[in-house]
């Protein structure tokens, strides 16, 4: 038998999670054909992808569902793969998108045809619509305690900006990434793009880049026209929600600048009235870790973003969190994106806790410590930021944000 999970973290999975539906304790009494690291993302219109390994190559890529717990009314077929990474060798990488799904529901199902049984919530169709926000996720202490906190109050969609596993070549510790975050992200879809730390190349040796995050973690960049996983878009309920690449051709020109391009002129800011950017690299940070690594990418497309009324940008890769105002080239500007830092999600390789003094009057607040946002959007013209520090469980910095569709002053002005 085949385990994939091998890492003393791990061991104190059960006592973050407690008694949860997605909890299977002892997690070494796993057959070869059963579901591990299963998780779950959105595909299109009203339809899921759900994503699992097992040792066993020969188990059929087939999900059963339904409404009501042990009755599975629905089942679709998929595909499976795997992948090769120097010496080693994944497990059969299941994907199968399900649908069409009811907004707001219930459902529960099973992989593989297999034990157990897990359940999901869809997203609402309408307003008000939550997400949870972590950036440079990692497997550490820290991040035990992002996801507790994160379980512990209610959201509909997952955004990871970047740096996942914080694998970085060891491939097992993305198998053990999958079995840490499987009760969450199993149980919500989780939405992600790619940090440096996804890149896994070793000279000479292994030229490929992002082939453990392209093989395991599926996005649907097919779905929104897209050429490349890296790169991305999707809509919850009237939020339109932009997945960019920081570590892929951005130039003008680029497949990535065209099709942000055409993605973004493609809003229908009175279906759609609210529109979210993530990335890994942040384009505004006044703290000293990976100062200016951003420019050359905000230089090529903050004015397509500006132009576009996006409301907020969120990323990663700084290991604290900062909140920006309303920014366009370096300058307070009301009808620019809301910038925010929020790459503490609990990595491996501490917090950046130096920050630029003074600090610039375009930052409004920043901390070193780990922790996660949140973003309710109540309606289409009102929503609720709100960040968390691990180490207490009161709202640490928040803000209210008018969307830009909904601003007389920006509205024609670009």
């Amino acid at each position: 038998m085949k385990i994939f999970w091998q890492y003393p973290l791990l061991i104190s999975i059960f006592t973050i999670w407690g008694s949860t539906e997605s909890t299977r304790w002892p997690l070494n009494f796993l057959s070869d054909s059963d579901p591990q690291q299963v998780r779950i993302s959105l595909a299109g219109k009203n339809q899921v992808l759900v994503s699992w390994i097992t040792s066993d190559k020969n188990v059929e890529s087939v999900v059963v569902y339904g409404k009501v717990s042990g009755k599975y009314d629905n089942s679709s077929v998929g595909q499976s793969s795997s992948y090769q990474y120097l010496t080693y060798n994944s497990g059969e990488i299941h994907q199968v998108k399900i649908g069409p799904l009811e907004p707001g529901t219930l459902y529960y199902y099973r992989c593989g045809g297999a034990t157990p049984e897990f359940s999901f919530r869809t997203p609402p169709s309408v307003f008000p619509v939550e997400f949870a926000v972590v950036g440079d996720l990692g497997q550490t202490e820290w991040t035990k305690s992002t996801l507790q906190h994160v379980g512990a109050m209610p959201y509909d969609v997952f955004l990871l900006p970047g740096d996942l596993s914080y694998a970085d070549t060891e491939q097992p510790l993305w198998d053990s990434f999958g079995t840490l975050v499987e009760p969450l992200a199993s149980s919500r879809p989780w939405m992600v793009t790619q940090g440096n730390h996804e890149i896994e190349t070793i000279p000479v040796l292994h030229s490929q880049s992002f082939t453990a995050y392209n093989a395991r973690w599926l996005m649907p960049y097919q779905e929104s026209q897209s050429t490349s996983n890296l790169y991305y878009s999707f809509d919850v309920s009237g939020v339109h929600v932009i997945m960019l690449g920081s570590y892929t051709d951005f130039e003008v020109g680029s497949d990535q600048y065209t099709w942000l391009q055409a993605d973004l002129k493609g809003v229908d800011r009175t279906k759609t009235p609210w529109i979210l950017v993530l990335l890994h690299a942040p384009w505004y940070n006044s703290n000293l870790a990976h100062q200016g690594e951003g420019e050359s990418m905000r230089k090529t497309m903050e004015n397509m973003l500006f132009r576009e009324r996006v409301d907020m940008v969120l990323a990663g890769h700084v290991h604290a969190y900062e909140r920006f105002t309303r920014v366009y080239d370096n300058n307070a500007n009301e009808c620019g994106p809301v910038y925010v830092t929020i790459g503490d999600g609990g990595n491996r390789e501490g917090l950046a806790t130096t920050f630029e003094s003074p600090s610039p009057s375009i930052s409004l607040y920043r901390e070193a410590s780990f922790g996660h946002g949140r973003l309710r959007v109540l309606n289409s013209s009102h929503a609720h930021w709100t960040w968390r520090r691990n180490n207490d469980t009161t709202v640490a910095d928040e803000m209210w944000l008018k969307s830009l569709s909904s601003s007389d002053s920006c509205n024609g002005s670009a």
